[in-house]
């Protein structure tokens, strides 16, 4: 994008990226807007961005990155919108940030709130703007519960980030060294509701609403309690990590159970594997995360399937015997020697080794739990 010298902020192909909505000529609206933004509009995109002491175009590259509207030549930026440029632009020219970086903060940013802001509309503000008297708009009801609910969430929110970020940072200075910052030894797993395409031929919109509502709530409080990181739900689908292959293992098992006492949500599916996984922008990537994809497009119904390399950790770790045989052993053993017997939490089953889309043949393990009265522990 370039810029000429009549200060036009048009690219080569007349379009300018710029974060705003037009709500048109509705006062109501334009009020809606200045009290969420908390300021007037003032600027051009091509004048925010001089004030801001920006190029136009790496201004457009900021903005793209947030996932902002194009607005052409419309007035319709604030003074956030310029203090937003001078930061990211003063954190480059400071060099705590290059270029590309910079754009990455900018889109992780705008992709995660922008799906946080959805749902707060879609599914929380709309439950609360039911007009109470005939003749009333929802904006004219929707105006006072923002002006009221604005600054509670968005202290919350800026409490919710920095707990995030503390648990995060915590994780990187724990690393052994700098690669394991980026590249990383996780458990990845996959958790995926049986039959989820015949029930949307079945089921209404909203029951199947609250259907994947239940399954993404359920899955996620079982994740964060045990101390997993739920990466992304995908509606039938859950992807989460966690930094030990014990603690993915007593998550899908919980999973599992959790989901087969509930008469109203299918069965479930689990596969997961343990190796080397690349982060970026809060996903997770590499050979690890698609050999757990396809495990689970393999697994039995209400059954629980991992790699060979995750059976490994779990046998290592003492988390499980590599056969029913040495674990009789060991128990021999320490009852010989007067000692307490090794506990195990759960059980290993090799199974057939079978090609796997992609990534060769794989020996996938049916994990169990081994004493079925600590599911509930």
């Amino acid at each position: 994008m370039t810029v000429d010298d009549t200060g036009s902020d048009e690219g080569a192909d007349g379009r300018v990226d710029v974060p705003a909505t037009d709500p048109g000529d509705d006062p109501l609206a334009l009020r809606l807007e200045q009290l969420i933004l908390g300021a007037e509009r003032r600027y051009t995109p091509f004048q925010a961005a001089r004030s801001a002491g920006v190029s136009m175009e790496l201004a457009s590259r900021f903005w793209r990155a947030m996932g902002f509207a194009d607005i052409g030549q419309a007035r319709a930026l604030t003074e956030a919108d310029v203090l937003a440029l001078r930061r990211l632009a003063g954190l480059v020219e400071a060099g705590l940030l290059s270029e590309a970086m910079a754009v990455q903060v900018a889109r992780s940013t705008g992709q995660t709130t922008a799906r946080l802001a959805e749902w707060q509309i879609d599914s929380f503000l709309e439950g609360l703007t039911e007009p109470p008297e005939p003749g009333m708009t929802r904006t004219e009801v929707t105006y006072p519960i923002v002006e009221l609910l604005l600054p509670e969430l968005e202290e919350f929110l800026v409490y919710v980030w920095r707990r995030q970020l503390a648990a995060s940072a915590g994780r990187v200075v724990q690393a052994a060294d700098d690669e394991e910052m980026v590249d990383r030894r996780l458990a990845v797993c996959f958790a995926d509701l049986v039959g989820f395409t015949r029930l949307t031929r079945r089921m209404e919109e909203e029951e199947l609403g609250e259907l994947v509502e239940a399954f993404e709530t359920t899955a996620a409080d079982l994740v964060a309690a045990r101390g997993g990181r739920l990466i992304k739900t995908l509606g039938d689908e859950v992807l989460y990590a966690a930094d030990d292959a014990g603690t993915a293992a007593e998550i899908a098992l919980l999973l599992v159970e959790t989901m087969g006492n509930d008469p109203t949500m299918p069965e479930l599916r689990v596969g997961m594997a343990f190796g080397t996984v690349t982060t970026r922008m809060g996903d997770v990537f590499g050979t690890t995360v698609n050999l757990a994809s396809r495990l689970t497009s393999i697994a039995p119904r209400d059954a629980v399937l991992v790699d060979s390399a995750f059976a490994e950790e779990l046998i290592r770790t003492g988390d499980a015997p590599a056969s029913e045989a040495e674990a009789a052993e060991a128990a021999t053993a320490a009852e010989k020697e007067g000692e307490e017997p090794p506990v195990y939490r759960f059980a290993l089953q090799p199974m057939w080794q079978r090609p796997v889309r992609g990534l060769g043949v794989v020996e996938p393990w049916l994990l169990t739990r081994r004493d079925t009265g600590a599911a509930g522990e």
